[in-house]
C-alpha cells in the first residue's frame, strides 16, 4: 500500500505493507484523509533540520538518546536516531473510509460499514489503516466521506467549545481563523453564542464572517481588547478560545486582557507561555487546556482497550465528540465549503503539502485513495531484489521494536558468517520497511505467515510484545523453524503448556530448537563466575540485588504477568545457571503499599532453595534511586566471594578471578548470539528446555503468590 512519510523536509508515497488487525481493532480501506497544515507542517520542517538544532527544540528526545547512549553505547544510540532520519515518519491523523475486516471483540461496527477515524500515528494517511474501535465513528448515511475526514479536526474543535462552557447570548473571542478557528465558529454559533474573531489574514476573516462571526477584527489593524470591550458594553467576553498557533506570549496576553472579571481563556492551539501575573489576577481568570479530542484521549483503557466511559457520568467522549461531528456535518449545520481547497490522489502528497507552503496558503487539503471494500491488502514488500544468503543462518525477525533494531539486529551484524537478516515481519509497516532497509534484509510482511512458510528462513527471532510470545512461539515450531524468543517465554501456563506439549508429541519427528533470550549467563562475567562455582565443594549463596526503577502503576509494562514474568525471569535463570540444579521451592515477600503511587508486585522479595542445597536470595524493587547501580551479584560459597556489579566489574575475594570490566553493561547479547549459532548447527540445546521451562513456571508462582 502507499503511505505518506515524512523525510528528510518532505512527504513522499511510500509504497510499505499493509497493517494487520489485532484485537479490539477494524481495518479499514480509507477513501479520504485530512492533511492538518498547523501540526503535520512543523513535523515536516522539523524533519529537514540537521540533529543538532532538533535536539534543541526537543530537549526531551536528546535525553531519550542520551539514556539509550549510556545503556548500550554512543554507536548504537547514533545509528539509533541516524535510522529514524533517514527512513522518516508516518504522518497524519484522520481519514474516512469503508470496513473491510473487524477484530475480536468489536461488536458495533460491521465490514461494509462507513467510518471516520482518528488518533496521530494510527489514522495515518495511507490506504489501509488498522485503528482501535473507540477511535473509528460510523459515518451517518448520506455524509460524503470527504467530509467525514475532518473528524479529528471537528473534534478538537468541539472539545475546545465544551471546555469553555458558554451559555445562549455570551461573548466569546476566538483567537485565530484556521481550521479549527473556522470549525470553532460554527459550533458557537449553532450555541447562540456571540463570537468575536481575530486574525491578520483578511482571507479567513471575511470566511469567519460567513460562517456566522459577528465581529473579525484584524489585530495589526485594530485594538483587539478595545474591540471586545466595547461590544461587549465595557464587561470584557465571557471567554476566549486559543485557536492559533505561534510562539508569541502576546497573543495569550491580549486574550487574558479581552476577558471579563472571572472569565477564562481555553487554549487549543499552540502559544507561548510567558504568562504576567497582572493579566489574570486581578480579574481571577481561569486558563484550561483543552486536551485534543475529549475524554478518553491519552487514556490507554479507553483508546487501546475499547473501555468505554459510562455515558452516564461521561457524556462527551471524544468517540462522542467526533460522532456529534459528523452528525452536524450531516445535518448542515457545520458547512466545509468554504474550507475544503483542493484533493490530491495519494501518489501526489508531495504536491499537496507543497501547496499548504505557498502564497495561498489554503485551509483544508485533503488526499484520495482508490481503495474499494473488495481490495486486498497486500503484506509484502521487497526491498531488495538482489538478496542472496549471505550467513549461515537466514533470520526472520518478528517485531521490529527498539531492543531489536538497537541490540540484537546490530550484533548479527558483527557475525555476518553466522546470521543474515533475511525479512522482517512487523504489525506497522513503515517501521518493518526501515528496518528491513536498513539492515539490507530481502522483504519486510506484516504476516507472519509469509515468513512460516517461507523454505529460505532459517531462524524466526521474536521480539513483540510479551503477551504474544508465546503464541508465536508454538506457530513458529510447529512450522519447523528453530525458535528465539526475548523473555519471557510464556506469560500464563495454559500458553506454556501448549509449548511443552509440542515437545512432549512423540508423532513430531525433529524438532526445532528453541532458546529464549536469558542473555545474562552467557556474559563474559557470568561465564567466569561459573568457571569458579562448578568447583565448589558446597552449596552456593547467591544474593542478587536488582534496582529496576520505578514505573507508573498503569504502565503497559505491568500487564501480562508484569515486571516478575516479563523481567525477574532473567535472574531466576541466571542464579539457576550457577548452581546447575532445580528448584524445589519458593518462598515470596511483597511490599504493602499506602497508596497508589507504587505497586507491590514489583518490588519482592525471592528466596530459591534448589535440590543441591544452594540457596539464591533475590531482591527486585522499583522504589530504589535511579542514580544506583541496577544490578549487583553476590556469590557466596567454600570461604569465597565473587562480585559482580552492574555487568562492568568483577571482583574476587578469597578467589582469583580473571580481571573483567567494561565502561557500559555487557549482559551477554552478543554472546548469546554466538551460542545459539553454535546451539543450531551442532543440534544442541543452548539452554536445556526443561530449565527455560522451570524459571517461566517459578516466575508464575512469584506474580500469583
Amino acid at each position: 500500500m502507499l503511505q505518506a512519510i515524512i523525510k528528510k523536509g518532505k512527504v513522499v508515497a511510500e509504497e510499505v505493507p499493509s497493517p494487520i488487525l489485532s484485537v479490539g481493532e477494524v481495518l479499514i480501506s480509507v477513501s479520504y484523509s485530512c492533511i492538518s497544515a498547523g501540526t503535520e507542517l512543523k513535523s515536516v520542517g522539523n524533519s529537514g533540520e540537521n540533529l543538532l538544532v532538533r535536539a534543541l527544540k526537543q530537549p526531551e528526545n536528546l535525553k531519550k538518546v542520551i539514556d539509550l547512549a549510556k545503556s548500550q553505547g554512543i554507536s548504537r544510540a547514533f545509528s539509533k536516531v541516524q535510522q529514524k532520519v533517514k527512513y522518516g515518519t508516518p504522518t497524519g491523523y484522520s481519514n474516512a473510509g469503508i470496513v473491510i475486516a473487524v477484530g475480536e471483540g468489536v461488536t458495533n461496527i460491521q465490514v461494509g460499514d462507513k467510518v471516520a477515524a482518528a488518533g496521530a500515528g494510527i489514522a495515518n494517511h495511507a490506504e489501509y489503516v488498522v485503528v482501535p474501535q473507540n477511535l473509528v465513528m460510523k459515518v451517518p448515511e448520506g455524509l460524503d466521506l470527504k467530509l467525514a475526514s475532518t473528524v479529528t479536526l471537528g473534534g478538537i474543535a468541539m472539545q475546545g467549545v465544551r471546555r469553555a462552557d458558554l451559555r445562549l447570548g455570551e461573548y466569546c473571542v476566538v483567537i485565530g481563523a484556521g481550521i479549527l478557528g473556522l470549525l470553532t465558529v460554527q459550533f458557537l454559533r449553532n450555541s447562540g453564542v456571540r463570537t468575536i474573531v481575530s486574525d491578520i489574514n483578511p482571507d479567513r476573516l471575511q470566511i469567519a464572517k460567513e460562517l456566522g462571526a459577528d465581529i473579525v477584527i484584524d489585530p495589526t489593524k485594530d485594538d483587539l481588547v478595545k474591540t471586545v470591550t466595547d461590544h461587549t458594553g465595557g464587561h470584557g467576553t465571557d471567554a476566549v478560545i486559543f485557536t492559533a498557533a505561534t510562539a508569541s506570549s502576546e497573543p495569550l496576553s491580549q486574550a487574558f486582557k479581552a476577558c471579563k472579571k472571572k472569565g477564562r481563556v481555553i487554549l487549543v492551539g499552540v502559544s507561548g507561555m510567558e504568562i504576567k501575573r497582572e493579566d489574570i489576577y486581578k480579574k481571577e481568570l481561569d486558563f484550561k487546556i483543552s486536551t485534543s479530542y475529549g475524554p478518553g484521549r491519552y487514556d490507554r483503557e479507553y483508546e487501546d482497550k475499547g473501555n468505554d466511559y459510562p455515558y452516564a457520568y461521561v457524556r462527551w467522549t471524544e468517540n462522542r465528540n467526533m460522532t456529534e461531528y459528523l452528525h452536524m456535518l450531516n445535518e448542515g449545520k457545520v458547512s466545509l465549503d468554504l474550507l475544503i481547497n483542493k484533493v490530491y490522489p495519494i501518489d501526489q502528497v508531495e504536491e499537496a503539502y507543497a501547496s499548504l507552503q505557498g502564497p495561498e496558503k489554503p485551509i483544508i487539503v485533503l488526499l484520495a485513495y482508490d481503495n474499494k471494500i473488495d481490495a486486498k491488502p497486500s503484506s509484502k514488500v521487497v526491498v531488495n531484489e538482489n538478496y542472496s544468503r549471505k550467513g549461515a543462518l537466514n533470520v526472520a525477525l518478528v517485531g521490529a521494536g527498539s531492543f531489536a533494531t538497537a541490540m540484537h539486529l546490530p550484533n548479527m551484524e558483527k557475525m555476518k558468517d553466522k546470521y543474515a537478516l533475511y525479512a522482517v515481519v512487523n504489525r506497522t509497516g513503515h517501521k518493518g520497511k526501515s528496518v528491513a532497509t536498513h539492515f539490507d534484509a530481502k522483504y519486510t510482511t506484516s504476516e507472519i505467515a509469509d515468513v512460516l512458510t517461507d523454505p529460505e528462513v532459517d531462524l524466526v527471532f521474536i521480539t513483540t510484545q510479551h503477551k504474544d510470545h508465546a503464541s508465536l512461539v508454538l506457530k513458529s515450531l510447529m512450522a519447523g523453524k528453530h525458535t528465539f524468543v526475548e523473555k519471557p517465554l510464556a506469560t500464563n501456563q495454559e500458553d506454556l503448556d501448549k509449548i511443552i506439549a509440542f515437545y512432549n508429541d512423540e508423532t513430531i519427528k525433529n524438532k526445532p530448537l528453541l532458546l529464549t533470550g536469558f542473555n545474562r549467563r552467557f556474559s563474559k562475567y557470568a561465564r567466569e563466575i561459573k568457571q569458579h562455582t562448578d568447583k565448589r565443594v558446597n552449596p552456593l549463596y547467591v544474593s542478587y540485588r536488582i534496582n529496576a526503577g520505578h514505573r507508573p502503576s498503569d504502565d503497559a509494562i505491568h500487564e501480562h504477568g508484569g515486571r516478575v514474568v516479563g523481567e525477574v525471569c532473567h535472574f531466576i535463570d541466571l542464579i539457576s545457571y550457577f548452581t546447575d540444579a532445580s528448584i524445589v521451592s519458593v518462598s515470596v515477600e511483597k511490599l504493602s503499599p499506602k497508596n497508589d503511587q507504587i505497586r507491590g508486585d514489583d518490588n519482592v522479595s525471592i528466596v530459591l532453595k534448589y535440590t543441591d542445597g544452594s540457596v539464591g536470595s533475590l531482591q527486585y524493587f522499583a522504589v530504589g534511586n535511579k542514580g544506583y547501580q541496577k544490578e549487583n551479584l553476590e556469590v557466596h560459597f567454600d570461604s569465597k566471594t565473587i562480585i559482580m556489579d552492574d555487568f562492568t566489574k568483577l571482583t574476587g575475594y578469597g578467589v582469583k578471578v580473571k580481571e573483567l570490566s567494561s565502561k557500559t553493561s555487557e549482559k551477554g547479547q552478543y554472546e548469546e548470539l554466538l551460542y545459539m549459532h553454535d546451539s543450531i548447527t551442532k543440534n544442541e540445546w543452548a539452554i536445556d528446555f526443561e530449565s527455560m521451562v522451570e524459571t517461566t513456571k517459578a516466575t508464575f508462582l512469584i506474580q500469583n503468590d
